[in-house]
């Protein structure tokens, strides 16, 4: 049987340990069988996504001087509660040119926000050298767009 130690979780299947975050912040499961117990098990429920900003510039020029030109680092940062907030999945898509024809994203279609809440990615020449690149940022909380959703970063490539 899986039991909660703290309030910021609850166990809603006591068998497997399924559990849900109440409040953001630490929580601890414990298994027991008989008088047996497990250590604690630590889980961080992390507050509600509701925003994201870009960090610095949403523009940038590159100077291609080989066919993998990369962009300047193009970081995008997101909040819970105004605060940032870590381990959040932020999704990137090249709304231009169509297809992505020519570019990449570095390091793909999503980014993870590190432990200051930030996510740094590139976009990459990686074919024939389109004039420029649009690349959007969005981040959902239940499906649903959150605020600063998308966030748009253009690259122009210059010869």
């Amino acid at each position: 049987m899986w039991t909660a130690l703290d309030t910021t979780i609850r166990v809603v299947d006591s068998l497997s340990g399924a559990a849900v975050g109440v409040s953001p912040g630490p929580g601890r499961l414990v298994a027991r069988v008989g008088a047996l117990r497990s250590n604690p098990a630590v889980v961080n429920v992390l507050g509600t996504l509701d925003s994201i900003a870009a960090v610095g510039r949403t523009a940038d020029t590159v100077k291609v001087s080989k066919p993998d030109s990369v962009s300047d680092t193009l970081t995008i940062e997101a909040f819970s509660g105004g605060t940032p907030s870590a381990h959040r999945r932020i999704a990137l898509s090249i709304d231009f040119p169509a297809g992505g024809t020519g570019v990449t994203l570095v390091p793909g279609d999503s980014v993870v926000t590190g432990s200051l809440g930030t996510a740094a990615f590139f976009v990459q020449l990686t074919g024939v050298r389109p004039d420029s690149a649009v690349i959007s940022a969005t981040a959902t909380y239940q499906g649903v767009p959150v605020t600063g959703s998308p966030t748009r970063y253009v690259v122009v490539f210059l010869p």
